[in-house]
């Protein structure tokens, strides 16, 4: 993947432009369905397909004590706009306090003054999204904009999927309720984390169950538990057995919470790898036991219901 973090990039790449612009946190069905019309676009005049997003999030600069969990960080967002909407070029633009400076006008003429020959051909947003500073940039201002330069907008309409409006915030409740039904319908995907490998106690070997622990790059979490899980990443993927939790018998509870995945078949050390962790079924509460005879017990009843979950 291509990834620009300056909109001078731009003018490197074949024009002209078919742009889907937005933050895309999740690349939920509303998100897909902008991105896709930039592809349709693409096809039919020929040119470059990038998505163009922001990071932080906005909300996290604009009003950092409000902001929610993500459901993709940055790097997870990328892994899947390649993975599943084959995309090759992503222009990420820093949101800063003087990003957030800009009108939404100031933004659009920042893409057009950059774009390579051939210029722009579409912009490709969501129908109600507002953008640049006191939200003054919507559709109906691409639309004018277009006029004067010579571009295309598509604004694409809210997506409902079992009469539910596809939402971030919507994802977001179900992911944090544990219902992955829904927010699977919703994504157009399963709902997976996305985390790097870092050492541990390695307490886990001792017992005979090593685990990878993982930190979560902010983003949105389950309710605590023991889970079936399937981690993709490293070149390779596996089943197994997670626990997101303060891990009580060890720690006493006075911690965050982690993430720990005990890999089934994995036999090779992936220290600082990225893996994607997707929750497939919850198999029960995160409890405190007496000690580590009775944790490594309860430890091996879990591996067997999680291979159970995969038969």
């Amino acid at each position: 993947m291509d990834v620009l973090f300056n909109i001078e990039e731009l003018k490197r790449l074949p024009g002209p432009l078919h742009l889907a612009i937005g933050v895309f946190d999740g690349v939920h069905r509303g998100h897909q369905a902008v991105v896709e019309a930039a592809k349709e676009s693409a096809a039919e005049a020929g040119g470059s397909v990038v998505v163009v997003t922001f990071d932080p999030h906005p909300v996290e600069v604009l009003s950092p004590q409000s902001a929610p969990r993500l459901l993709t960080a940055p790097r997870h967002k990328l892994f899947i706009l390649e993975r599943m909407l084959g995309i090759r070029q992503v222009l990420v633009v820093s949101f800063d306090a003087d990003f957030a400076e800009q009108t939404g006008g100031q933004f659009i003429e920042s893409l057009i003054r950059s774009a390579p020959e051939g210029g722009i051909s579409r912009i490709c947003v969501g129908q109600d999204w507002k953008f640049g500073k006191k939200r003054s940039g919507d559709v109906a201002l691409l639309n004018r904009l277009g006029e004067e330069h010579g571009f295309n907008v598509t604004g694409v309409g809210t997506v409902e999927v079992n009469a539910m409006r596809v939402s971030s915030t919507r994802i977001r409740e179900a992911v944090g309720a544990g219902d992955f039904e829904i927010a699977k319908s919703l994504l157009g995907r399963d709902y997976t984390v996305f985390g790097t490998v870092i050492e541990g106690r390695k307490l886990g070997r001792t017992l005979g169950f090593p685990t990878a622990n993982f930190t979560v790059h902010r983003e949105q979490l389950p309710p605590t538990g023991v889970y079936a899980v399937r981690a993709t990443g490293a070149g390779d993927s596996w089943n197994g057995v997670g626990n997101l939790g303060y891990r009580p018998t060890v720690e006493g509870g006075e911690m965050k919470r982690l993430l720990e995945v005990h890999l089934f078949g994995l036999k090779h050390e992936i220290y600082g790898e990225d893996l994607e962790i997707e929750f497939v079924e919850f198999i029960r509460p995160e409890k405190k036991f007496e000690g580590l005879d009775a944790l490594k017990a309860q430890i091996g009843s879990d591996v067997e219901a999680a291979k159970g979950v995969f038969a």
